[in-house]
């Protein structure tokens, strides 16, 4: 039984982040998510892992004195964003229409959570190398009746005072938050004054900053509201071929981080290939990263192992080798992903 989470544990996250020590702060958030793995809490484990999987923790986001409805977002950390082809060829028309300045400056990306809407955004800012602005709904939202209308009118306010806004991507992502349809809402007149005033607000926004929003409830959306946008782009355009392509390419980043785990090609995409149902790539990135974060360092694929039970739901350490040779597993490949010898493996399939 491994030694409990102790006070030091935590006095030394308090620690790592008042240092911005980005590894510290890391590694402990990742001793303690093993803690609780190995004590049988691994849904605990697992969410810590997919916490710590999207957080650039040390990354400058932060709430200007003279935009405080806004958080700037750093794109200088921004990784390989693996689309499949017609998505990306999309993202490169937005791209090419910022670029031309002809008005076409207000986007609207659409998809299921994890397709990518958010990380093509700041891909898009970091191309172009424009300043990313994400409005804060936290402090934009308000149960006050009328506070809401107020807060948005402050915040289309403050963009048109900007004083370089041709160099500026406003993000606001999730809009779900205002702009579900109306006739949905419970409070069908404050959703109505609310969306109303956000519809206003969109007509008279400067052509040259660039509106991004994204949603992850289009068949819901306000119709009004979304015939406002130039252009609709659809991130729901995976095919399973897409999914393990992405898988590929954010394995390949991920291992240059963990020095111990070794790169088996075949073996990984026939994994993701036996699965029913792939996730999403950012669903797809966090069993990829946790997989490798939990993985024995003296084992270099049992990375393998655990992606494999995390996309076939099966128990850790028991994985059916049957199973696995109706799925078309050779031996070795069977002994990579339950950790049995061979020789054992040949046995039970001979039984």
């Amino acid at each position: 039984m491994k030694e409990p989470i102790k006070k030091k544990n935590i006095l030394n996250l308090i620690k790592y982040y008042s240092e911005n020590n980005d590894a510290g702060f890391r590694a402990e958030a990742y001793d303690i998510a093993r803690y609780f793995n190995s004590i049988g809490d691994t849904q605990l484990a697992e969410y810590i892992m997919a916490v710590m999987s999207g957080a650039n923790t040390f990354s400058p986001q932060e709430h200007s004195d003279d935009m405080p409805y806004f958080v700037k977002v750093n794109t200088n950390t921004v990784g390989a964003l693996p689309l499949p082809a017609a998505i990306e060829s999309d993202i490169v028309g937005v791209m090419n229409s910022i670029r031309h300045g002809v008005g076409i400056h207000k986007f609207l990306f659409e998809g299921v959570p994890g397709t990518g809407k958010t990380e093509s955004v700041k891909q898009i800012a970091s191309i172009l190398d424009r300043c990313l602005y994400m409005i804060d709904f936290d402090s934009l939202i308000s149960s006050r009746l009328g506070e809401t209308q107020k807060n948005i009118s402050a915040v289309f306010e403050e963009l048109r005072k900007l004083p370089h806004p041709e160099g500026v991507i406003v993000l606001v992502d999730e809009i779900d938050a205002i702009a579900l349809d109306r006739i949905n809402s419970r409070d069908v007149r404050e959703m109505g004054r609310v969306t109303s005033s956000f519809l206003k607000a969109m007509d008279g926004l400067d052509e040259r900053i660039i509106l991004i929003a994204t949603t992850n409830l289009y068949e819901q959306f306000d119709k009004a509201l979304a015939r406002r946008f130039d252009a609709v782009i659809n991130f729901n355009r995976y095919s399973q071929d897409d999914l393990i392509n992405s898988a590929d390419a954010i394995l390949s980043e991920l291992l240059t981080r963990f020095k111990l785990a070794s790169r088996n090609v075949r073996l990984f995409r026939k994994i993701l290939a036996s699965s029913d149902h792939l996730p999403y790539p950012g669903d797809l990135k966090n069993i990829i990263k946790t997989s490798l974060a939990f993985s024995d360092p003296g084992s270099e694929y049992d990375y393998l192992r655990r992606i494999y039970e995390a996309l076939n739901d099966t128990k850790q350490g028991e994985p059916d080798i049957k199973k696995l040779q109706k799925q078309g597993y050779t031996v070795r490949e069977i002994e990579v992903i339950t950790g049995t010898s061979k020789s054992q493996v040949s046995r039970e399939l001979s039984a």
